[in-house]
């Protein structure tokens, strides 16, 4: 049973660092692009960075230049690196991976979700 376990979050100041894990649990998984999500109270669920297992990467244009993500295929974890953090990037942050099935499909599974609070 594939499951996502994330860990990072917390309550730092304005200017400070985070950095958020999420590790796939499984066995025999092919794991293709992974993610991150962040849901801020009173809105939509937008998405934040993802990486390909190629490692091309993509960010949203807030956190462009501030964050950083990464991947361990040995270890099937994704990084979420968060410099020069803002109060805006309060939010509850969500990782996303897609397993492949097949040859053609895969399936998509949702961290947990974990709390980042940044104080002014």
């Amino acid at each position: 049973q594939v499951q996502l376990v994330e860990s990072g979050g917390g309550l730092v100041q304005s200017g400070g660092s985070l950095r958020l894990s999420c590790a796939t649990s499984g066995s025999g998984l092919s794991i293709g692009s992974m993610g991150w999500y962040r849901q801020a109270p009173g809105k939509q669920r937008e998405l934040v960075a993802t990486i390909i297992s190629g490692g091309t990467t993509n960010y949203a244009d807030s956190v462009k230049g501030r964050y950083t993500i990464s991947r361990d295929n040995a270890k099937n974890t994704v990084y979420l690196q968060m410099d020069s953090l803002k109060p805006e990037d309060t939010a509850v942050y969500y990782c996303n991976v897609n397993v492949r099935a097949g040859w053609s499909r895969s399936n998509t599974y949702w961290g947990q979700g974990t709390q980042v609070t940044v104080s002014s």
